[in-house]
């Protein structure tokens, strides 16, 4: 009879317990892994995953309603509810603060769901996004002028939609603050008399936003910029401009000055380019402020 010696008696009970743990850590791995798979093979309908968003959003977890979206998009790509989840992914995103998740889940829409019902509310989501990072105006200004892309779509494309009605007011802070920054730059340009980079300054500000309270100075400052490069018929016109819409205006009683310095007065010139971009311009001389 063979014996065996004390340090090996437990040896095989030893290993029979580690060959079950084994096998039954590998049965466990294996129903884990085939739950997975059932579930990605057989995902919730796209109505459930859809209210099951929804009652995220309503309860202020916005990332996870946006993931929700997210995964409906990606389980159900053809489904009718899919197409709604991207642009409420973005809504959620926007919400949640997560501006360039936002943005990227609202352009996705727009682009391949453009003129739908829920087009609107994505392009009020970008300009939204973009709306709530403008700078002052001596910072940059790329925010705004993609915001105000936006808003125009918005007001453009779907006048009648909700968001558009809204828009207007966003429109003209946008544009105020693009012509504030355009003026900061080119009165820089004129301190410095460098005044044809001052001149197209102002020139955007009178072509291209109007309707600002930054277009009175911008026209003051075009009389003055052409004085001094000696382009008199320009800055004539320019007060002439100035004087027809603004008479009561401080900076055309300047504007008036320094022409009446150099032995002019304001008169308006048919084919200058001012004349051509500007909404109300005077075919007379005017006469003294």
């Amino acid at each position: 009879m063979t014996v065996v010696p004390q340090k090996f008696a437990n040896t095989r009970p030893f290993a029979a317990r580690i060959a079950a743990l084994l096998i039954a850590a590998t049965l466990a791995a294996c129903s884990t892994t085939s739950i997975d798979a059932t579930q990605a093979l057989n995902p919730d309908p796209p109505s459930k995953m859809f209210a099951d968003g929804d009652s995220l959003m309503s309860r202020g977890k916005y990332e996870d309603a946006a993931a929700k979206f997210e995964s409906l998009d990606r389980e159900h790509p053809y489904s009718p509810e899919a197409r709604r989840a991207i642009v409420m992914a973005a809504y959620a995103y926007y919400r949640a603060g997560k501006t360039p998740e936002a943005i990227a889940s609202a352009e996705r829409y727009v682009a391949l769901h453009p003129g739908t019902k829920e087009a609107p509310l994505a392009h009020h989501i970008i300009a939204s996004c973009y709306f709530d990072d403008i700078k002052g105006a001596n910072r940059d200004q790329t925010a705004t002028r993609k915001a105000l892309e936006q808003l125009k779509i918005l007001k453009t494309r779907y006048p009648d939609s909700e968001y558009a009605v809204n828009a207007d007011n966003r429109i003209r802070l946008a544009e105020d603050n693009l012509a504030a920054a355009e003026m900061q730059v080119g009165r820089y340009y004129l301190q410095r008399r460098n005044y044809v980079a001052a001149i197209n300054r102002f020139k955007t500000v009178v072509s291209d936003y109007q309707t600002t309270a930054h277009v009175e100075e911008a026209l003051a400052r075009l009389t003055e910029g052409y004085m001094a490069l000696g382009i008199t018929n320009e800055a004539q016109n320019a007060a002439a401009v100035l004087g027809h819409n603004y008479p009561d205006s401080k900076w055309y009683k300047d504007s008036y000055a320094l022409l009446q310095s150099g032995g002019l007065a304001p008169r308006g010139d048919s084919d200058s380019w001012l004349s051509k971009a500007w909404k109300a311009v005077p075919s007379f001389g005017l006469g003294s402020g």
